[in-house]
């Protein structure tokens, strides 16, 4: 007689070893662990990000000025005094300078495809590291490959810091027929390039000049004349 095989309520029979029944497996569970897929961009990968992207500015500023400077090959602008004309120059009392100076200086824009427009020019005349006079110029405009002359004057009366120091240079000085006068230029300019214009820039410009009394242009202060001066230009 067929022995008799328990029914199943679902339907399923389970056989296992000696007819016992198998309970049925459950299939495995898949566990995650929050936070550990993706790992999270911390101070160091934005720090990483910061800098490339530093970096990347850089590069391109860098590029983006070189081109430009191929295109407009910019030169610096030149500064000479051509002429000088010192009819008066007398220390009164080893406090008092009396003085009357006349000079004319050349710009030069030597640029092809830059001008220059200068708002307005300071300039002022020192001796012995003491101002003693000050004038301002009107300001102009200056194209390309240009050369503009400045006339500039200085008479009258300046009180200097009392001392023998001052008069032993002025007495030595007179003694040569050279006074040994610093002129300062500071002109407000900004480069235009077609219809851009640039920032504002300050230069001081320096002039070291050696002046004989009642000097007029001459190859050489030998002569007695004034010799053609180029003078130190400081952009920054």
């Amino acid at each position: 007689m067929a022995e008799s095989k328990p029914a199943n309520p679902n339907g399923a029979y389970y056989g296992g070893a000696q007819g016992i029944p198998t309970p049925p497996q459950n299939p495995p569970q898949a566990y995650y662990s929050h936070g550990r897929g993706h790992r999270s961009c911390g101070c160091c990968c934005i720090i990483g990000t910061l800098l490339k992207l530093i970096v990347s500015i850089v590069v391109i500023l860098g590029i983006a000025a070189l081109i430009i400077w191929l295109v407009l090959r910019p030169s610096a602008v030149k500064f000479y005094v051509e002429d000088v004309s010192l009819t008066q120059f007398n220390l009164a009392n080893t406090s008092t300078l009396h003085y009357d100076l006349k000079l004319n200086v050349s710009i030069r824009n030597p640029n092809r495809k830059i001008g220059i427009d200068y708002d307005k020019l300071e300039v002022a005349a020192y001796y012995a590291d003491e101002r003693f006079g000050w004038v301002q110029l009107p300001g102009f405009y200056q194209g390309h490959k240009n050369t503009s002359i400045l006339q500039t004057a200085f008479k009258g009366q300046s009180l200097m810091v009392p001392g023998d120091s001052i008069a032993n240079i002025f007495n030595e000085q007179k003694a040569s027929g050279s006074y040994y006068v610093d002129v300062k230029i500071k002109p407000k300019m900004r480069f235009k390039i077609g219809q851009l214009k640039t920032t504002k820039y300050s230069p001081n410009v320096w002039c070291y000049l050696e002046v004989p009394l009642n000097s007029v242009n001459s190859s050489s202060p030998a002569t007695g004349g004034f010799t053609r001066t180029k003078c130190d230009v400081d952009y920054f």
